[in-house]
């Protein structure tokens, strides 16, 4: 609820007369007061030409508001509890009181300074109907954001809510000069937009504020009867009103009714002198809605005057004049020194012509002459630090009626005058029509003729719709009459007449009526606008509508209809063309291309009138407007067909007829679908080698309608998802050469064709292959044996075998004179040894070998020289194993399992002997073969043991060698274990060795000792060397048994022997003097205890070298690879840990085979020892050297 003006809260000054009882449109026009409602309508806005002087009040002081809601409070509640009759008011009242405080002095210092405004909005003067620009513009220099800017009218009214036809708030900001223009446009003037205007701008807590004044020209009128209760009538933005500038009750549309004379009743004297709980019942009764504004304004009257140290004497709550008269304030000073100065709505006031100011002792007097409607303001005068503040309200005497208007009846055309007269010359009078006010203007038909007091409304041309109640408003009363406008009979004299025209003939439509009026022309319902065209002729009673060069668009019904009659005049104008088919869009072989699996939507314009009607056909066959997926689509201007997902089916020659009641047209279109070619056959892969393929292919057999461009290949590993392209231009051949590939990975290939419209799908993947080579040819092809009709050679595998693996060898012969190479086996041989049969004795022949895997055959490796067919007798010769060479171990019940392999052709004769004498082969099993001999013996016992002795012999050729078997068990125990000696503690104790060795040196003893007592066994000493020892640190009082185990490398004997007698351990023994021993040296030369042995590495994998050594000092260690010290090589790793030496090498290749040396060095000497490391390759199952190797996952075929 906005607060009420300070001229509402003094209102009470000035007797206003009571609203007339059952008033039609009571709400709206709020009552009628003689005296009063020019300036209770101004309070309200209401009234039209009063309002903006009233809200210009409010319009310099944004924060006299909150002072004002301070004063008067904000609780409806306690203004009713304060109000109290007239008798008994509250000495806080003041009747005077100004509300303006020290932020209002502050507020209007800064609206001066004009701290933001770079151009303020400046008064302005305008005549009603007119449009008025005001415009603010803000520097955004220091601005960071868009300042806020509002438009008051008055004090409170927020323009922004009211913005429409009658208002517009434009902002636009310009970037070079960075600055914010704001624009308040008024359209359309009326009288009751004059007055203040204030326009407001914030940024943060910055603020700036301007007062303007509009002045409306042409209208010194008011509506009367207003009171005061309109002041505190709402008006809601959904009513009439809204987009107005006021909230005026009398610019709605109402009923305007003759008035009866009310008595006058002043609602503030009774407010004032009524009871608080009958407030609500004077409110009802005299249609007052803002009750607590009311009795916000009635408790500041009733405040008690302040004492003022500045004013004796201060100004009037409020003063009234009427327009045209003087006003005088006067102030009475306490101190006539003081400077007293008039302000206006904050504004100074400055002596002038129409301000006079006159000083009379302490007394201070301004005159306002001439008082008009935009001075009816708030006034102060300060002096010194106080000041005291008024109202002036100015008002119109109210003009009557004298002469009611008469109820009139009239033609249409005529000319109609309604005539008035009122109480005063040139009065303002308002007009209106069903209750809404009529404007005249230089368009209207509506003129306003003013004799003295006789005020006439002329309607030149009188229509139907002139008829209506019309009604003259004066402040002072109102009169209205009722005008009736009828139609005069008209008759059709010549009709129009159907017509069929040509294309490009005149269509000429004529009628006559009887009365000379005008008309309109519709065409199917809708007006015809005059064009360079169309021509619309009127002269008299004849009226025309002539086309000079038809058109089918003219074709329609056109209908003239007299204005103000319901008589209409009809016709048909047909227009007709013969068909035709406009093909200009298409080639020029009317052909058109459509991708396959897109939607073609072939629109052809076709004309013709009436619209002929198109039929498509294909071979004979109509095509139908439908749902199918090739249809047609007919409209007035054009004809359609339409494949929805085309195909290549549907290539062809379509035909188009056109027909209608002019004629015939026929074309032929045709439609060519195109699609990305079919995908090619999948490709044979021709040729293989190691990273290289030959891949051959057949075109696609549909090349999809367009020529194929080229091809694209790709490829991918047979175990992968993954397809690169190996090709990013086109392969115009259907011959391609794949490169750079794994060599032993499977792979794929596809194809994909390109036309002009895209790539194919892919071809189905080729077979899969592998990327091979063939290997190198075999090595050290070497004869291995000969008979009279058999030669066996044996060879090495091939040094590069590659990824293709080797699947085995073929080994050819030729005799010597001839080429014809017999290969010597009919499947390929897997070992690297093979037998060739069936040869002719005494005959000589070459041989090669070859080695085949998938990728072929490699070249041959040649034997260097012809080989004779005949048996050689080779002398015998025995290759003992490294580990027979020396003493063969065993244990007893272990199996023997000696193979000895030996050489001689023929085969030899082998005679076996023990200890010189034959070998008993029921306990000694005994095997022999072409090239070895085992000796097997599954359960070994200690009479197995000897020396046996192995003769091979060949005719006259004989080769002996011997072999050491001992067959070893557990030894006995000792023969006799004594007590030399027992003192103090201890006890010295001697036996002898054990008589049964077990057929092997004793290694140690273990001593162990038992108490009398309990007899329990507990170990002492173990693998103890010698055959005496001292036990120690015995428990003085016992008694102890000892006995000793011997033990060799098989274990402990199974029985111990035991002492015959005790030995006591007295309480008091003799005293024992500590022997004297000479410090041992253990200084000691480096010395290897576990040697390096010959190592197989596999190429990748790391290998590892290991010894152990002791010596004293700690030797320093030094690793050697063929005499060359190994240091700072990334590839090695040395590690040396409690006398344990290693050598890591790191993914070994074949460059890091070769003999290996560990050397040992400290000050009592030097160490080395050696062992050679070959590195093997691994491929595809296949290691070099050596027979294959099967890996994980892999099967022996």
């Amino acid at each position: 609820m906005p607060e009420p003006t300070k001229k509402e809260e003094n209102e009470v000054l000035a007797p206003a007369p009571a609203p007339p009882p059952e008033e039609p449109n009571k709400e709206k026009e709020a009552g009628t007061a003689p005296v009063k409602e020019p300036n209770k309508e101004k309070e309200a806005g209401t009234a039209p030409a009063k309002e903006p002087n009233k809200q210009k009040e409010a319009g310099t002081a944004p924060a006299k508001e909150p002072n004002k809601e301070k004063e008067a409070g904000t609780s409806p509640g306690k203004d009713e509890e304060d109000a109290s009759p007239p008798g008994g008011l509250p000495p806080e009242w003041s009747i005077g009181e100004s509300p303006v405080g020290e932020e209002q002095d502050k507020q209007n210092a800064n609206s001066q300074l004009s701290i933001l405004f770079v151009e303020k909005p400046q008064g302005g003067t305008v005549k009603v109907g007119e449009n008025i620009t005001f415009i603010a513009k803000v520097k955004a220099e220091d601005l960071l954001r868009k300042p806020t800017v509002k438009w008051f009218k008055g004090k409170w009214m927020d323009l922004a809510s009211k913005a429409g036809k009658h208002l517009q708030l434009k902002e636009t900001f310009e970037r070079h000069s960075r600055v914010y223009t704001f624009e308040m446009q008024i359209i359309k003037a009326k009288e009751n937009y004059a007055g203040n205007y204030r326009c407001e701008v914030t940024y943060k807590d910055k603020f700036d504020s301007c007062s303007f004044d509009l002045e409306v020209l042409e209208s010194t009128g008011t509506t009367p009867n207003i009171d005061i209760r309109s002041a505190f009538k709402r008006s809601g933005e959904g009513q009439d009103d809204a987009g107005e500038l006021d909230f005026s009750g009398l610019l709605k549309r109402r009923e305007v009714k003759p008035q009866e004379e009310q008595p006058e009743v002043d609602v503030w004297e009774l407010l004032k002198n009524a009871k608080p709980s009958e407030y609500e019942k004077i409110a009802f009764q005299y249609g007052i809605t803002d009750l607590r504004g009311m009795l916000r304004r009635l408790k500041r009257m009733r405040r008690v005057e302040k004492k003022s140290a500045a004013f004796a004497r201060i100004l009037d709550p409020a003063y009234q004049v009427d327009k045209g008269g003087r006003v005088r304030f006067v102030v009475e000073l306490a101190d006539p020194k003081l400077e007293v100065k008039w302000y206006k709505n904050g504004q100074e006031i400055r002596p002038s012509t129409k301000y006079i100011f006159e000083h009379k002792g302490c007394e201070r007097i301004m005159f306002i002459n001439n008082c008009v409607l935009t001075d009816d303001s708030e006034y102060y005068v300060t002096a010194g630090d106080e000041k005291c503040s008024t109202e002036l309200f100015v008002r119109e005497p109210p003009v009557m009626v004298t002469k009611q208007l008469e109820d009139t009846k009239a033609y249409c055309g005529e000319r109609v005058e309604l005539e008035c007269e009122v109480s005063e010359d040139d009065a303002n009078v308002k007009w209106f029509k069903n209750g809404e006010e009529i404007i005249p203007g230089p368009k209207s038909r509506y003129h306003i003729r003013v004799e003295g007091k006789k005020h006439i409304l002329i309607i030149d041309g009188a229509t139907k719709a002139d008829s209506a109640e019309y009604s003259v408003m004066t402040t002072g009363g109102q009169s209205s009459a009722k005008l009736s406008v009828d139609l005069k009979p008209l008759k059709i004299l010549t009709p129009l007449t159907d017509q069929t025209v040509n294309l490009g003939k005149e269509i000429c439509l004529k009628c006559e009526v009887s009365e000379n009026i005008t008309g309109k022309w519709t065409k199917n319902g809708l007006p015809v606008q005059e064009t360079d065209h169309v021509k619309i002729v009127h002269k008299g009673r004849i009226h025309k509508l002539v086309i000079a060069n038809a058109l089918v668009e003219d074709e329609g019904d056109y209908v003239f209809t007299p204005d103000d009659y319901s008589v209409t005049l009809p016709a048909k104008v047909h227009v007709v063309d013969p068909p035709k088919i406009n093909l200009d869009g298409l080639d020029a072989d009317n052909t058109v291309t459509v991708i396959a699996g897109n939607k073609l939507r072939l629109e052809i314009p076709i004309s013709g009138e009436p619209p002929p009607k198109a039929l498509w056909s294909r071979a004979d066959k109509a095509i139908m407007e439908g749902s199918g997926r090739i249809r047609s689509e007919n409209y007035p201007d054009s004809t359609t067909l339409v494949i929805d997902i085309a195909e290549k089916d549907d290539s062809g020659v379509y035909h188009i007829n056109l027909k209608n009641e002019a004629g015939e047209a026929h074309a032929s279109i045709k439609i060519k679908v195109v699609d990305i070619p079919d995908p090619p056959v999948a490709p044979n892969v021709t040729d293989v080698g190691d990273d290289w393929c030959i891949m051959t292919w057949d075109p696609p057999l549909y090349d999809g309608g367009s020529p194929i461009l080229g091809y694209f290949i790709e490829r991918k590993k047979k175990q992968s998802s993954r397809w690169m392209r190996l090709n990013f231009d086109l392969c115009k051949e259907t011959i391609f050469e794949p490169k750079k590939m794994i060599e032993g990975v499977a792979y794929e290939v596809r194809i994909f064709a390109v036309n002009a419209v895209g790539i194919s799908k892919p071809s189905m993947p080729s077979k899969p292959f592998v990327p091979l080579a063939v290997t190198s040819p075999p090595t050290l092809l070497t004869v291995d044996s000969v008979t009279d009709t058999t030669v066996t050679m044996k060879w090495r595998p091939p040094d590069q075998i590659g990824a293709a693996g080797l699947d085995g060898y073929v080994l050819e012969y030729c005799f010597e004179g001839t080429d014809d190479w017999i290969p010597a086996n009919t499947e390929l041989i897997e070992k690297t040894k093979f037998t060739i049969t069936g040869l002719p004795t005494d005959s000589r022949i070459y041989v090669r070998v070859k080695a085949v895997n998938a990728a072929g055959a490699s070249e041959p490796k040649y034997y260097s020289q012809p080989i004779l067919v005949k048996e050689i007798i080779e002398a015998p010769k025995i290759r003992i194993p490294r580990h027979l060479k020396q003493t063969y171990i065993r244990r007893v019940g272990e199996a023997i399992n000696l193979v000895i392999p030996f050489q001689g052709k023929p085969r030899p004769e082998l005679i076996w002997t023990k200890d010189g004498a034959p070998i008993d082969k029921n306990q000694i099993n005994i095997r022999n073969s072409e090239t070895d001999t085992i000796v097997f013996i599954r359960k070994a016992e200690r009479s197995h043991s000897g020396k046996y002795d192995l003769q091979v012999k060949v005719e006259k050729f004989v080769e002996t060698a011997s072999i050491d078997i001992r067959v070893i068990d557990r030894p006995g125990p000792p023969q006799l274990v004594k007590i030399e000696d027992v003192w103090g503690e201890n006890v010295a104790l001697s036996w002898t060795p054990p008589r049964d060795d077990g057929n092997t040196a004793i290694t140690g003893y273990t001593i162990q000792k038992a108490d009398k007592k309990s007899m329990e066994w507990f170990t002492v000493i173990e693998h103890y060397h010698r055959t005496s020892a001292t036990i120690t640190e015995l428990v003085i009082g016992n008694e102890y048994y000892f006995r000793v185990f011997a033990e060799n490398m098989c274990g402990l004997s199974e029985d111990a022997t035991m002492t015959k007698e005790s030995a006591v351990i007295a309480k008091d023994g003799k005293i024992y003097k500590n022997p004297v021993y000479e410090d041992f040296d253990f200084t000691e030369a480096p010395m290897f205890t576990q040697p390096l042995v010959n190592t197989y590495a596999v190429a990748g994998y790391n290998a590892t070298l290991n010894c152990s050594v002791r010596g004293n000092p700690k030797p320093k260690i030094t690793w050697m690879k063929n005499k060359v010290v190994i240091k700072d090589d990334p590839r090695y790793r040395m590690f040396s840990n409690q006398g344990v030496c290693t050598l890591e090498i790191r993914k070994p290749s074949p460059y890091d085979g070769g003999t290996y040396c560990c050397k040992a060095v400290n000050d009592l000497g030097t160490v080395e020892i050696e062992c050679k490391l070959e590195v093997k390759v691994i491929y595809q199952g296949v290691n070099s050297p050596g027979q294959p190797v099967f890996l994980e996952g892999q099967q022996q075929l």
